[in-house]
Protein backbone atom coordinates (compact mmCIF):
# COMPACT_ATOMS: atom_id res chain seq x y z
CA UNK A 1 0.00 0.00 0.00
CA UNK A 2 1.71 3.44 -1.12
CA UNK A 3 -1.80 5.41 0.03
CA UNK A 4 -3.58 6.62 3.17
CA UNK A 5 -7.05 4.95 3.55
CA UNK A 6 -8.35 8.39 4.53
CA UNK A 7 -7.84 11.61 2.81
CA UNK A 8 -7.40 14.17 6.28
CA UNK A 9 -5.86 13.15 9.59
CA UNK A 10 -8.22 13.93 11.86
CA UNK A 11 -7.95 11.01 14.52
CA UNK A 12 -5.79 7.61 14.99
CA UNK A 13 -9.29 6.00 15.36
CA UNK A 14 -9.53 6.30 11.71
CA UNK A 15 -6.38 5.05 10.43
CA UNK A 16 -5.64 1.36 9.72
CA UNK A 17 -2.62 -0.65 10.78
CA UNK A 18 -1.51 -0.33 7.53
CA UNK A 19 -2.18 3.58 7.35
CA UNK A 20 0.25 3.99 10.75
CA UNK A 21 3.10 1.39 9.00
CA UNK A 22 2.81 3.50 5.72
CA UNK A 23 3.70 6.76 7.50
CA UNK A 24 6.57 5.06 9.57
CA UNK A 25 8.27 3.76 6.60
CA UNK A 26 8.18 7.31 4.55
CA UNK A 27 9.30 8.69 8.02
CA UNK A 28 12.30 6.52 8.01
CA UNK A 29 12.86 7.78 4.51
CA UNK A 30 12.52 11.66 6.02
CA UNK A 31 14.17 10.58 9.12
CA UNK A 32 17.75 10.06 6.84
CA UNK A 33 16.68 13.81 5.07
CA UNK A 34 16.94 15.43 8.04
CA UNK A 35 20.41 14.36 9.12
CA UNK A 36 21.84 15.07 5.87
CA UNK A 37 23.70 18.47 5.45
CA UNK A 38 21.22 19.24 3.19
CA UNK A 39 18.11 18.82 4.95
CA UNK A 40 15.45 20.04 2.22
CA UNK A 41 14.10 18.09 -0.07
CA UNK A 42 11.66 20.00 -3.12
CA UNK A 43 8.60 17.38 -2.73
CA UNK A 44 6.01 19.84 -1.89
CA UNK A 45 7.20 22.92 -4.03
CA UNK A 46 4.17 23.70 -5.37
CA UNK A 47 1.58 22.65 -2.40
CA UNK A 48 0.44 26.37 0.09
CA UNK A 49 0.00 24.99 3.83
CA UNK A 50 -1.91 27.31 6.31
CA UNK A 51 -1.00 26.04 9.97
CA UNK A 52 -4.14 27.49 11.95
CA UNK A 53 -3.34 27.33 15.65
CA UNK A 54 -6.44 28.78 18.06
CA UNK A 55 -4.71 27.55 20.60
CA UNK A 56 -1.31 28.09 21.91
CA UNK A 57 1.36 25.90 21.10
CA UNK A 58 5.39 26.06 20.96
CA UNK A 59 6.70 23.05 20.07
CA UNK A 60 3.72 21.51 17.61
CA UNK A 61 3.79 24.77 15.57
CA UNK A 62 7.40 24.47 15.16
CA UNK A 63 7.38 21.20 14.58
CA UNK A 64 5.02 21.51 11.56
CA UNK A 65 6.31 24.53 10.30
CA UNK A 66 10.33 22.94 10.43
CA UNK A 67 8.20 19.69 8.63
CA UNK A 68 6.97 21.98 5.95
CA UNK A 69 9.76 23.73 5.31
CA UNK A 70 12.09 20.57 4.98
CA UNK A 71 9.52 19.95 2.04
CA UNK A 72 9.64 22.87 0.34
CA UNK A 73 6.18 23.84 0.90
CA UNK A 74 4.93 27.15 0.69
CA UNK A 75 3.34 28.63 4.42
CA UNK A 76 0.93 30.52 5.65
CA UNK A 77 0.71 31.05 9.46
CA UNK A 78 -2.38 31.94 11.53
CA UNK A 79 -2.81 32.85 14.86
CA UNK A 80 -6.24 33.75 16.67
CA UNK A 81 -5.16 36.50 18.84
CA UNK A 82 -4.73 39.58 17.14
CA UNK A 83 -6.88 37.95 14.12
CA UNK A 84 -10.55 38.57 13.22
CA UNK A 85 -11.64 35.53 15.48
CA UNK A 86 -11.41 37.87 17.90
CA UNK A 87 -13.95 40.25 15.92
CA UNK A 88 -16.53 37.19 16.25
CA UNK A 89 -15.54 36.02 12.81
CA UNK A 90 -17.01 32.10 12.62
CA UNK A 91 -13.93 29.35 12.17
CA UNK A 92 -15.71 28.25 8.56
CA UNK A 93 -15.26 32.11 7.54
CA UNK A 94 -12.02 32.24 8.84
CA UNK A 95 -10.77 29.08 6.75
CA UNK A 96 -12.94 30.27 3.69
CA UNK A 97 -10.85 33.42 3.55
CA UNK A 98 -7.51 31.70 3.62
CA UNK A 99 -8.54 28.89 1.45
CA UNK A 100 -9.86 31.69 -0.95
CA UNK A 101 -5.50 32.15 -0.90
CA UNK A 102 -5.16 28.73 -2.59
CA UNK A 103 -3.78 26.96 0.31
CA UNK A 104 -3.97 23.20 -0.30
CA UNK A 105 -3.40 21.87 3.61
CA UNK A 106 -4.93 23.06 6.73
CA UNK A 107 -2.82 22.37 10.01
CA UNK A 108 -5.41 23.11 12.97
CA UNK A 109 -5.39 23.55 16.39
CA UNK A 110 -8.09 24.34 18.04
CA UNK A 111 -9.87 24.15 21.88
CA UNK A 112 -13.08 22.32 21.04
CA UNK A 113 -13.00 18.42 20.44
CA UNK A 114 -14.05 17.36 16.96
CA UNK A 115 -13.22 21.03 15.10
CA UNK A 116 -10.64 19.54 12.49
CA UNK A 117 -13.36 16.75 11.69
CA UNK A 118 -16.10 20.16 11.12
CA UNK A 119 -13.88 21.65 9.25
CA UNK A 120 -13.01 18.55 7.00
CA UNK A 121 -16.55 18.43 5.46
CA UNK A 122 -16.63 22.42 5.32
CA UNK A 123 -13.56 23.21 2.91
CA UNK A 124 -11.88 21.90 -0.06
CA UNK A 125 -8.52 21.02 1.66
CA UNK A 126 -6.70 18.44 3.09
CA UNK A 127 -6.78 19.06 7.06
CA UNK A 128 -4.59 17.67 9.93
CA UNK A 129 -5.69 17.78 13.28
CA UNK A 130 -2.84 19.30 15.02
CA UNK A 131 -5.31 18.69 18.47
CA UNK A 132 -9.01 19.37 19.17
CA UNK A 133 -9.69 20.44 22.48
CA UNK A 134 -9.59 16.84 24.84
CA UNK A 135 -10.24 15.02 21.84
CA UNK A 136 -7.13 13.92 19.84
CA UNK A 137 -3.58 14.69 18.80
CA UNK A 138 -2.90 12.13 16.50
CA UNK A 139 0.32 13.15 15.05
CA UNK A 140 1.88 12.91 18.70
CA UNK A 141 0.51 9.43 19.28
CA UNK A 142 2.32 9.09 15.87
CA UNK A 143 5.44 10.18 16.87
CA UNK A 144 5.30 8.62 19.94
CA UNK A 145 4.69 4.78 18.94
CA UNK A 146 7.43 5.52 15.77
CA UNK A 147 9.82 6.38 18.87
CA UNK A 148 8.89 3.13 20.65
CA UNK A 149 9.70 1.39 17.61
CA UNK A 150 12.97 3.00 16.71
CA UNK A 151 13.92 2.54 20.57
CA UNK A 152 12.75 -0.92 21.17
CA UNK A 153 12.60 -2.67 17.58
CA UNK A 154 9.26 -2.87 17.82
CA UNK A 155 5.68 -2.23 19.13
CA UNK A 156 4.19 -4.82 19.22
CA UNK A 157 3.75 -6.81 22.53
CA UNK A 158 5.10 -4.04 24.38
CA UNK A 159 3.52 -2.82 27.78
CA UNK A 160 2.79 0.93 28.03
CA UNK A 161 1.93 2.67 31.09
CA UNK A 162 0.31 6.44 30.48
CA UNK A 163 0.83 8.38 33.80
CA UNK A 164 -0.73 11.39 34.94
CA UNK A 165 -3.82 13.36 33.99
CA UNK A 166 -5.33 11.10 31.30
CA UNK A 167 -8.95 12.83 32.06
CA UNK A 168 -8.28 16.53 30.15
CA UNK A 169 -5.53 14.73 27.87
CA UNK A 170 -5.77 14.31 24.12
CA UNK A 171 -2.13 12.98 24.25
CA UNK A 172 -3.62 10.19 26.11
CA UNK A 173 -6.69 8.74 23.89
CA UNK A 174 -4.43 8.88 20.59
CA UNK A 175 -1.96 6.61 22.11
CA UNK A 176 -4.03 4.27 23.49
CA UNK A 177 -5.95 3.86 19.84
CA UNK A 178 -2.47 4.05 18.24
CA UNK A 179 -0.96 1.32 20.63
CA UNK A 180 -3.38 -1.11 20.54
CA UNK A 181 -3.62 -0.79 16.92
CA UNK A 182 0.34 -1.74 16.56
CA UNK A 183 -0.19 -4.82 19.24
CA UNK A 184 1.02 -3.33 21.97
CA UNK A 185 -0.17 -3.77 26.06
CA UNK A 186 -1.86 -0.05 27.89
CA UNK A 187 -2.18 0.74 31.21
CA UNK A 188 -3.26 4.07 32.82
CA UNK A 189 -2.10 5.35 35.92
CA UNK A 190 -2.95 8.71 37.96
CA UNK A 191 -5.70 10.03 40.64
CA UNK A 192 -8.70 8.24 40.51
CA UNK A 193 -10.52 11.16 39.84
CA UNK A 194 -8.27 12.01 36.54
CA UNK A 195 -9.27 8.98 34.94
CA UNK A 196 -12.33 8.40 32.41
CA UNK A 197 -14.63 6.34 33.19
CA UNK A 198 -14.86 4.00 30.17
CA UNK A 199 -10.89 3.15 30.30
CA UNK A 200 -11.86 -0.41 30.70
CA UNK A 201 -14.28 -0.32 27.79
CA UNK A 202 -11.48 0.91 25.71
CA UNK A 203 -9.42 -2.39 26.77
CA UNK A 204 -6.90 -0.45 28.96
CA UNK A 205 -5.69 -1.67 32.14
CA UNK A 206 -6.39 0.86 35.41
CA UNK A 207 -3.64 1.51 38.56
CA UNK A 208 -3.27 4.11 40.75
CA UNK A 209 -0.39 2.87 42.09
CA UNK A 210 3.06 4.16 40.64
CA UNK A 211 5.71 1.65 41.24
CA UNK A 212 3.05 -1.27 40.53
CA UNK A 213 2.75 0.38 37.13
CA UNK A 214 6.13 1.13 36.39
CA UNK A 215 7.09 -2.29 37.60
CA UNK A 216 4.21 -3.78 34.77
CA UNK A 217 5.60 -1.57 31.78
CA UNK A 218 8.70 -1.61 29.25
CA UNK A 219 7.86 2.39 28.52
CA UNK A 220 6.23 4.97 30.64
CA UNK A 221 4.74 8.01 28.85
CA UNK A 222 4.53 10.94 32.12
CA UNK A 223 2.03 13.52 31.21
CA UNK A 224 1.84 16.56 32.58
CA UNK A 225 -0.77 18.04 34.78
CA UNK A 226 -2.91 20.08 32.34
CA UNK A 227 -4.12 23.07 34.67
CA UNK A 228 -5.50 25.10 32.11
CA UNK A 229 -8.22 22.79 30.76
CA UNK A 230 -9.41 22.08 34.64
CA UNK A 231 -12.25 23.31 36.10
CA UNK A 232 -11.91 22.24 39.21
CA UNK A 233 -9.38 20.91 41.73
CA UNK A 234 -8.51 17.45 41.23
CA UNK A 235 -6.05 17.06 44.10
CA UNK A 236 -4.90 19.07 47.14
CA UNK A 237 -1.68 20.59 45.80
CA UNK A 238 0.89 19.51 43.09
CA UNK A 239 3.13 18.82 45.93
CA UNK A 240 1.45 16.08 46.58
CA UNK A 241 0.52 15.15 43.13
CA UNK A 242 4.73 14.94 42.74
CA UNK A 243 4.89 12.70 45.84
CA UNK A 244 2.40 9.92 44.47
CA UNK A 245 2.59 9.84 41.05
CA UNK A 246 6.02 12.23 40.00
CA UNK A 247 8.73 10.04 38.80
CA UNK A 248 12.21 10.62 40.22
CA UNK A 249 15.56 8.98 40.00
CA UNK A 250 15.19 6.98 43.28
CA UNK A 251 12.38 5.39 41.94
CA UNK A 252 13.40 4.41 38.46
CA UNK A 253 16.58 3.16 40.02
CA UNK A 254 14.57 1.10 42.14
CA UNK A 255 12.71 -1.08 39.42
CA UNK A 256 14.14 -4.68 38.87
CA UNK A 257 14.21 -3.64 34.90
CA UNK A 258 15.41 -0.59 32.87
CA UNK A 259 11.92 1.06 31.19
CA UNK A 260 11.87 3.65 28.42
CA UNK A 261 10.85 7.23 29.52
CA UNK A 262 8.79 9.50 27.71
CA UNK A 263 6.93 12.48 28.06
CA UNK A 264 5.26 14.79 25.56
CA UNK A 265 6.30 18.23 26.63
CA UNK A 266 6.05 20.56 27.98
CA UNK A 267 8.15 19.54 31.08
CA UNK A 268 6.71 20.84 34.43
CA UNK A 269 10.03 19.88 36.15
CA UNK A 270 9.92 18.60 39.60
CA UNK A 271 6.74 17.61 39.45
CA UNK A 272 5.37 14.79 37.26
CA UNK A 273 9.38 14.07 36.51
CA UNK A 274 12.03 15.27 38.26
CA UNK A 275 15.03 16.63 35.67
CA UNK A 276 17.76 13.63 36.56
CA UNK A 277 14.97 11.21 35.10
CA UNK A 278 14.36 13.61 31.92
CA UNK A 279 17.75 14.30 31.29
CA UNK A 280 18.83 10.49 32.42
CA UNK A 281 19.95 7.74 29.29
CA UNK A 282 16.31 5.65 29.95
CA UNK A 283 14.30 9.06 28.78
CA UNK A 284 13.91 9.68 25.08
CA UNK A 285 12.50 12.75 25.36
CA UNK A 286 14.73 14.49 22.67
CA UNK A 287 14.07 12.07 20.07
CA UNK A 288 10.57 12.51 20.21
CA UNK A 289 11.31 15.93 19.48
CA UNK A 290 13.51 14.94 16.26
CA UNK A 291 11.30 12.06 15.26
CA UNK A 292 8.05 14.62 15.35
CA UNK A 293 9.69 16.42 12.56
CA UNK A 294 9.87 13.22 10.58
CA UNK A 295 6.74 11.92 11.63
CA UNK A 296 4.87 14.73 10.36
CA UNK A 297 7.06 15.04 7.28
CA UNK A 298 5.52 11.51 6.36
CA UNK A 299 1.83 12.66 7.17
CA UNK A 300 1.99 16.13 4.92
CA UNK A 301 3.86 13.91 1.90
CA UNK A 302 1.59 11.38 1.92
CA UNK A 303 -2.01 13.62 1.93
CA UNK A 304 -0.65 16.14 -0.18
CA UNK A 305 0.37 12.83 -2.55
CA UNK A 306 -4.09 12.84 -2.85
CA UNK A 307 -4.25 16.27 -3.81
CA UNK A 308 -4.84 16.59 -8.05
CA UNK A 309 -2.27 18.81 -9.43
Amino acid sequence: MNNLSVEHLIGIKELSTEDINLIFKTADSFKEVINRPIKKVPSLRDITIANLFFENSTRTKLSFELAEKRLSADIVNFSASGSSVKKGESLVDTVNNILSMKVDLVVMRHPNPGAASFLAKKVDAKVINAGDGTHEHPTQALLDAYSIREKLGSVKGKKVVIIGDILHSRVALSNIYCLQKLGAEVMVCGPLNLIPKNMKDLGVKVSTNLKEALEWCDVANMLRIQLERQDETYFPSLREYSMLFGLNKEILDSLSKKIVVMHPGPINRGVEITSDVADSEQSIILQQVENGVAVRMAVIYLLASQIER
